[in-house]
């Protein structure tokens, strides 16, 4: 793996559209104030529109001001004078201008440089968009980036797999789960392979139940059309929630180098049981049907949560509770480590009272939840906390998950990527699911969701809200 990355041709397909302008183009300016962009580096962005470089570079400078970091914030002259636009779209029988335009890009580069393909667009035009790099000559040698989900069942993800594989080598390809590029995320498996303390419990005859939680307070307003046609289980629970839960239930890998970190990964995403459907609750949010660009009657999901079993030596019989929702009263990004209850010597203990939680927002921080004495005579006792915020650590300072996964593809580390395999292994988890669909009940904006989910928590309950 290069230290640094070499000249770089970025291009960014659906330039103009919200992933790139709310994620990518921040992520990818944040890289430039940081100063871990290549020395030499040009970013193509890719439409369907006429737009002029001129217009492009407003663009990008209006979805900066919106979305941050600001453009006065980082060298905006500098970073401008390298953006471009190649307008037409992008399809097998015709190219429109992109081919031009990088031909330009790598004259002006002068040293062959490294091609990076970012597909911010519909999963429905990931094909065409891959056989088209394929047909025009954009494909050896370059890197491609996936957005998620990679495909939407588990005939499209074989569709689209073998697309890609008969255009690129697997060793090119980065599907990205910006989950896996959260610090705290990541700190899921070093702070367990790295201290003992947390190594020792990690396992089912210390943990009681693991709750990955990830509510969201906002709505789906502004991306309707998309969330229309793909829904909470596919946008949240079989992407970045079953990864989450691939990051905690994971075996120790060999170390942590891109192989054997995916290895790891994907090793204990093959041992997911296949979801039981009377172990899933869907739900809709009230008014979500009155939302323009919402199919009539829709009976999309905005909120699942799910019982998933791992069945293998370490997790048998720990059930991980899996929760996700829009509209709901808090937005977390929560797995909660719900230990044992002892039964002796103390008796009568309250129960879900010893917790390790890891908070994956922003820099993430790790608390640990347990039952001291009160000071006094008697012996009494009473819950206590204590919090270590990663972020306060000395000399921290965390790139947000899309840059930190873009400076990874630029210098091509696929540790935080998913593979084949595991994407196989979790549409194979969630095909019960989606052939026996259950009804969304409904709830009310605000609330932590149907009622209905609080059994899969029997006889505890949800750590957050309920």
């Amino acid at each position: 793996m290069a230290k640094s990355p070499g000249p770089t041709v970025f291009v960014l397909f659906g330039a103009t559209g919200d992933l790139a302008k709310r994620m990518v183009l921040p992520a990818f300016y944040t890289l430039a104030i940081e100063g871990l962009l290549p020395e030499n580096w040009i970013l193509v962005g890719n439409g369907r529109g006429d737009v002029s470089h001129e217009d492009f570079r407003k663009h990008v400078a209006e979805s900066l001001e919106e979305f941050g970091p600001a453009p006065s914030k980082g060298p905006w002259k500098e970073f401008s004078a390298r953006l471009r636009f190649a307008g037409g779209g992008f399809r097998t029988d015709d190219p429109g201008s992109l081919l031009d335009v990088i031909s330009l890009a790598r004259q002006e580069l002068k040293d062959p440089p490294q091609l990076v393909h970012y597909l911010a667009i519909p999963p429905v035009a990931f094909e065409e968009t891959t056989k088209a790099l394929g047909q025009h000559g954009l494909a050896d040698g370059s890197r491609v980036v996936y957005e998620k989900p990679f495909g939407t069942s588990p005939e499209t993800f074989r569709s689209l797999n073998r697309v890609v594989h008969r255009v690129f080598a697997e060793e090119q390809v980065y599907r990205i789960d910006h989950f896996l590029g959260k610090e705290a995320t990541q700190n899921l498996h070093v702070a367990r392979f790295a201290n003992e303390a947390f190594a020792a419990l990690w396992k089912r005859e210390h943990i009681e139940s693991v709750q990955i939680d990830v509510p969201e307070t906002l709505g789906v307003d502004d991306r309707a059309g998309f969330y229309d046609a793909t829904g909470a289980v596919l946008d949240m629970l079989v992407t970045h929630l079953f990864q989450v839960a691939a990051e905690v239930a994971m075996e120790p890998p060999a170390s942590l180098q891109a192989t054997d970190l995916q290895s790891a990964r994907e090793r204990v995403i093959r041992s997911f049981r296949p979801l039981d459907p009377a172990e899933v609750v869907l739900g809709q949010y009230t008014g979500y049907k009155q939302i323009p660009g919402v199919r009539r009657g829709s009976t999309t999901d905005t909120y699942v949560a799910a019982k998933l079993w791992i069945d293998n030596a370490r997790w048998r019989g720990v059930p991980f509770l899996l929760r996700t929702g829009k509209r709901l009263a808090s937005s977390r990004q929560v797995v909660n480590l719900v230990l044992r209850t002892p039964t002796h010597p103390l008796s009568g203990l309250p129960q879900q009272a010893n917790v390790v939680t890891f908070d994956l927002a922003g820099g993430g921080t790790i608390d640990l939840s347990l039952l001291v004495k009160r000071p006094g005579v008697s012996t009494e006792l009473e819950p206590a906390s204590v919090r270590l915020p990663l972020d306060s650590l000395p000399g921290s300072e965390p790139l947000p998950p899309y840059a930190r996964l873009l400076n990874d593809v630029l210098l091509g580390d696929r540790s935080l990527f998913t593979r084949p395999d595991g994407l196989s292994a979790t549409w194979k988890t969630v095909g019960p699911l989606l052939d026996h669909r259950p009804n969304p009940i409904g709830y009310a904006p605000g609330s932590w969701g149907p009622t209905a989910a609080r059994r899969l928590a029997a006889p505890h309950r949800w750590l957050l809200g309920q």
